[in-house]
């Protein structure tokens, strides 16, 4: 399972703003996830991007499939209220009590192209799985999440006991060290912010990150695991910022 670690201790990847991602993270953390264009375009500016910038982003983005514009509001399309509830469910996933069962899926189509390959493990490691050899996919199961009825053709699903130590295959199946790493550098950023902008790409790296956690039960992380401090820095910085920018209740 790939997660988007850095290339070393301490780093983090904090991608430049531009109009188009400050308007996904805004609408991305709306509830509802609308906004008119008086807001976005204020709520934007707030980072130096000029109102014609903003404007031009939205047509693209409207013609593009990303957002959907109705009596002078925006929303976003359904694949990106797709992208909304996989990161909803990145900062408070549904879990239950863990009786040592793993969850194990097993590819079973044949004679599939690569890109449909491709697509199919992306969305594998989506629900949060690793794959412990080509085909074969594991998990704890401690996930409360639903199994997408489109895959029952393309594969099955078992429910095993693996006969070695459940934390040491754990840490074989995801970089768990280097994820705290990561997600301890974030905290560091994200608290030592002192610019609106630099916060809001925090955050956005915070999320990213998030989506990469795999969510084990406690008994199979490392000491000091950092995801639950991860995820209240996100929603308290999240809830102000938003407050900040365009005025709403944190």
């Amino acid at each position: 399972m790939r997660m988007n670690v850095p290339a070393r201790p301490g780093e983090v990847d904090l991608p430049p703003l531009s109009a188009r991602s400050v308007v996904l993270s805004l609408l991305l953390g709306a509830h509802p996830p609308e906004l008119t264009a008086r807001d976005l375009v204020a709520g934007v500016e707030r980072f130096g991007v000029g109102g014609s910038t903003v404007r031009a982003a939205l047509s693209r983005m409207v013609a593009a499939g990303d957002l959907r514009r109705a009596d002078g509001v925006y929303r976003l399309s359904d694949r990106l209220l797709e992208r909304r509830r996989r990161q909803d469910d990145a900062v408070h996933p549904h879990t239950r009590a863990w009786d040592g069962d793993w969850e194990m899926p097993v590819i079973t189509a044949t004679g599939r192209d690569p890109a449909d390959r491709a697509g199919l493990r992306t969305r594998l490691s989506d629900l949060r799985l690793a794959e412990l050899r080509e085909g074969v996919w594991l998990r704890p199961a401690n996930l409360g999440r639903p199994w997408p009825a489109d895959l029952d053709g393309v594969v099955r699903r078992f429910t095993a006991r693996p006969d070695a130590p459940a934390r040491e295959l754990a840490e074989s199946l995801w970089p768990l060290d280097a994820w705290a790493r990561t997600a301890r550098a974030l905290l560091a950023h994200v608290e030592g912010a002192r610019q609106p902008a630099d916060r809001f790409t925090g955050l956005a790296a915070v999320v990213r990150h998030l989506l990469v956690d795999p969510v084990l039960p406690a008994v199979l992380l490392p000491d000091d695991w950092p995801g639950a401090e991860l995820r209240a820095l996100y929603d308290q910085h999240r809830r102000e910022l938003s407050a900040a920018v365009l005025g709403t209740a944190p």
